[in-house]
């Protein structure tokens, strides 16, 4: 798993301070205490102190490397119950309220990564995706570069059945429910950018259909033609191929069929889905029965790296996630 590979080692290149939300789950204790042995990361974990530290122990940071900050208790809940309130006040949000907020981990963390105590943050496998999202956009805020926040997944492929190794991205499979043609757009856009960070190679667009080079006419195949066109406008650099079936993005053969001279059909690395059901049900089928590696739902669009688990991951999830969310901050600072 070449690629992967090459992320770890950028990320050992130079580590960042990422903060896991969800001290209490045995998952992230193990899965951090991994990156913090291989120097992926320094890791802060919140949680209750004596708790997460018999985990942590447990996990293997025998000599309490690991930093446990718990938010009811901790020595900046002031300074940042402060912060928070400047940020929600226009909410109608009062300063006791702020502080019982700051209490909440997914908010405490978020706060350590606005402030610079901390470059990332890392939550969800015990919150959901919603809970997870809201609290980074409300804290921590949009890239100036985008106008929205949405999702990917790596999908890696390195089994000997696999016809194509490497990685590639899905999006957006976690957030989005029913983008239209320009939020599509934006989801593309954040996606090539990802994809450049993380995959270190040139994107190349497949805005997914089912139908290839208007071999159906419906307004959902309109809707991915608009969204490709405005990508097009917003970003003439990009390799864009518009309204494709996946197995011609996909297959080669294929793509010599149903899109010939095509710069990107046959060989594309960014799969756009048209909304959230073709996305979700996508990768996963990727997954389970195609066995790519799913790492993700990655957060992309915000001002600052904070990333969201599937409640289903295991500690090697939250390890591949930690390695990202370092990556993302290293082009961040």
């Amino acid at each position: 798993m070449k690629q992967f590979d090459d992320l770890i080692a950028r990320a050992k290149s130079a580590p960042k301070h990422i903060v896991l939300a969800e001290g209490q789950d045995p998952r992230v204790v193990d899965g951090a205490v991994r990156a913090l042995q291989e120097k992926i990361a320094t890791i802060t974990l919140l949680g209750p102190i004596e708790e997460v530290r018999t985990l942590a122990r447990a996990a293997g940071d025998a000599e309490d490397q690991i930093l446990i900050i718990d938010p009811a208790q901790a020595a900046k809940h002031e300074s940042y119950a402060t912060e928070f309130y400047e940020l929600r006040k226009h909410k109608a949000l009062n300063l006791d309220a702020a502080r019982k907020a700051v209490k909440n981990p997914l908010n405490y963390a978020n706060l350590m990564v606005r402030t610079g105590d901390a470059d990332g943050s890392v939550a969800g496998a015990r919150n959901t995706t919603g809970n997870v999202v809201r609290s980074a956009l409300q804290v921590i805020g949009v890239d100036k570069r985008y106008s929205m926040v949405s999702s990917f997944f790596l999908m890696m492929m390195y089994e000997d059945f696999h016809s194509v190794k490497g990685g590639v991205v899905f999006t957006d499979c976690g957030l989005v429910v029913s983008p239209d043609a320009d939020e599509l757009a934006q989801i593309a856009s954040a996606a090539a950018d990802s994809t450049r960070l993380l995959l270190n190679v040139p994107p190349k667009i497949a805005m997914l259909s089912f139908s290839t080079r208007g071999s159906a006419k419906h307004p959902d195949v309109t809707k991915v033609e608009n969204a490709a066109t405005r990508l097009q406008e917003l970003r003439p650099d990009l390799a864009i191929e518009t309204a494709i079936q996946f197995d011609a993005a996909f297959v080669p053969e294929i793509a010599d069929l149903k899109a010939p001279g095509s710069d990107v059909a046959g060989q594309a690395n960014i799969f756009v889905f048209p909304d959230l059901n073709s996305g979700n049900i996508g990768y996963k089928i990727a997954e389970r029965i195609g066995r790519a590696k799913a790492i993700g739902p990655i957060l992309q669009g915000l001002a600052k790296p904070a990333n969201d688990l599937s409640r289903g991951c295991d500690a090697e999830a939250v390890y591949g996630m930690i390695v990202v969310t370092v990556v993302q901050a290293q082009n961040a600072a």
